[in-house]
């Protein structure tokens, strides 16, 4: 009886493992745990990881998912529209290990109707995307900022930020890129 009792316990707790790494390395979700757990530890070394409001109040790392989960509701519910990015990668060439850069890709509500971005996914807590929480009139420019932090990093560097809208596609994917020394 003692011996089964291990065996399931170990056979749990051995796809419980799994399945977290699996998580991790096909970068399904920023939320992931090792990704919470990453950002966490990177907020109190003074990383980025930081996430600002509308009325400039900066969180470190916390993500309110059902406030998020609200405002996407809401956005996917909205006439569609489309949207155009002038560019959808940018590299930012050499970069010494430790610097923040920072890239605005601007993009045009090219639809007739607003444009409201919902959310961005990234999936390393390295990469800070920011952006216009109001609506875009048709005919309007805005644009995503991200944030790049190389500390820790070495090597080619490329990170994809998945912009989720109410335009169609509700799904975008924009990118950087960097040789970090």
């Amino acid at each position: 009886m003692y011996k089964n009792y291990k065996i399931v316990l170990l056979t749990i707790l051995t796809l419980s493992v799994f399945v977290l790494v699996i998580l991790e390395l096909t970068g399904v979700s920023r939320n992931s745990v090792f990704t919470l757990w990453k950002n966490r530890e990177a907020n109190r070394e003074g990383y980025n990881g930081n996430f600002y409001a509308k009325d400039g109040t900066q969180y470190h790392g916390e993500i309110f998912a059902e406030d998020m989960k609200l405002r996407c509701e809401r956005i996917y519910k909205m006439p569609k529209t489309t949207m155009q990015f002038y560019e959808t990668k940018y590299s930012f060439g050499v970069v010494s290990e430790g610097k923040v850069v920072r890239h605005a890709f601007k993009f045009k509500n090219t639809g007739t109707n607003p444009l409201m971005i919902c959310k961005t996914d990234v999936t390393c807590g390295c990469t800070v995307p920011g952006f216009q929480m109001d609506p875009i009139a048709p005919d309007a420019d805005g644009e995503i900022t991200v944030e790049f932090n190389t500390t820790g990093k070495s090597g080619f560097q490329q990170k994809n930020i998945i912009v989720h809208s109410n335009a169609m596609p509700e799904a975008v994917s924009i990118g950087i890129e960097a040789d970090v020394r």
